[in-house]
């Protein structure tokens, strides 16, 4: 059977500044799916992680359908009237357009889709990310996809032996979708080269090149390049298949123990270390951490089991720590080098326009 997942996400309002959304928002979409969707969808959950509402759907009308991308934003919209009249912080953050226009690509909803002939057994991860950026997922699904130290399939399953197809977007080209396309193991060194540069290049697409079937989608949307200004981080979704011709569970997972630096946390400018958190994790520390939830599910016939926390796990609880004890080392160099994003990024801020002010001050000294 052929079915497409979409997942489609937004913050449209949290409790207490950028932690959480209420009950009231998230029954709002609860709602809004159970009674709009049912002639479209085959199966929905309602998720959440940090700020962000996010719904994984599956359906048979192919990826980019309007109808469908219709459906999550009259419900982001909804939902939006509702933190209002909550007075919740950042009441409609994500809705960056006034009326929708086909699909929510860029429109301020971040959204990842996949069609492909469903397997007997169709296990498959959602990985939720707040307050960084999609490059996020550059790391654990390159060495989740590519390195045999995370992906021992990689020398012990005939089924990836060819290895995958990477489709990388340089996301600060904004007349179009700008993308290479990658083979690894051959273009191992150059896939290394553009993905060590998160906040440029990321992947969008992976692909088993032994049967052509899709593996892993990634949001690639930024919000600054929608809005022209700091609107957010784009807290990025993905969707990675697993099992068989695809990497383990496990494998997948295996990265995240890394808890490597990303972009993000507070006001979007610094860098921290991405701490895997359970579901229904939220915002804290310094509007951070940055956060990344994984919720496990086998799907059949398009009907989704109940979801399986991955990072619920004792395992995880010392990875948080090793994480929190990562950010709090780089965050006690405050703003200094390494410890703010590159000036890339802080090109959306009133940083620029500072230094355009000091620049002005500068002098030729006379020797």
């Amino acid at each position: 059977m052929k079915v497409t997942l979409s997942v489609i996400k937004a913050d449209v309002g949290s409790v207490g500044g950028h932690n959480i959304p209420s009950q009231k928002l998230l029954q709002t979409l609860e709602n809004h799916l159970k009674n709009k969707g049912q002639r479209l969808l085959i199966d929905y959950k309602v998720t959440h992680t940090g700020d962000d509402g996010c719904f994984l759907m599956s359906h048979k009308h192919g990826v980019d359908n309007p109808d469908i991308h219709r459906l999550c934003w009259d419900a982001f919209t909804k939902a939006t009237k509702v933190a209002k009249d909550q007075g919740l912080y950042g009441a409609g953050q994500d809705i960056l357009k006034d009326a929708f226009s086909g699909n929510v690509r860029g429109m301020g909803p971040g959204s990842c889709e996949m069609e492909f002939e469903e397997r007997t057994s169709e296990p498959f991860v959602l990985f939720a990310c707040d307050k960084t950026d999609p490059g996020a997922f550059n790391y654990p699904l390159f060495r989740g996809f590519a390195d045999p130290f995370h992906n021992a399939g990689l020398l012990l399953a005939p089924d990836m032996a060819k290895g995958f197809e990477f489709t990388i977007m340089d996301v600060n080209y904004t007349e179009g979708d700008r993308v290479i396309v990658l083979n690894v193991p051959e273009n191992y060194y150059d896939l290394a080269v553009l993905l060590r540069d998160p906040e440029h290049y990321v992947i969008e697409k992976v692909v088993a090149r032994s049967t052509g079937e899709i593996a892993s989608v990634v949001s690639t949307s930024r919000l600054h390049n929608i809005a022209g200004k700091y609107t957010g981080k784009d807290d990025p979704v993905a969707l990675v298949r697993t099992q068989k011709q695809f990497p383990s569970t496990g494998e997948i997972l295996s990265p995240f123990a890394t808890a490597h630096f990303v972009v993000g946390d507070n006001r979007g400018s610094h860098i921290v270390s991405l701490m895997p958190v359970k579901q229904g994790g939220i915002i804290s520390f310094f509007d951070g951490p940055a956060i990344v939830t994984a919720l496990g599910i086998c799907m059949h016939n398009g009907i989704f089991t109940e979801g399986v926390d991955l990072f619920d796990q004792p395992f995880w609880d010392v990875i948080r720590t090793k994480s929190a004890e990562k950010t709090i080392a780089i965050r006690d160099q405050g703003f200094f080098g390494a410890a703010m994003a590159p000036m890339e990024e802080l090109e959306y801020t009133g940083v620029v326009e500072r230094i355009k002010l000091l620049d002005k001050k500068f002098f030729i000294r006379k020797k």
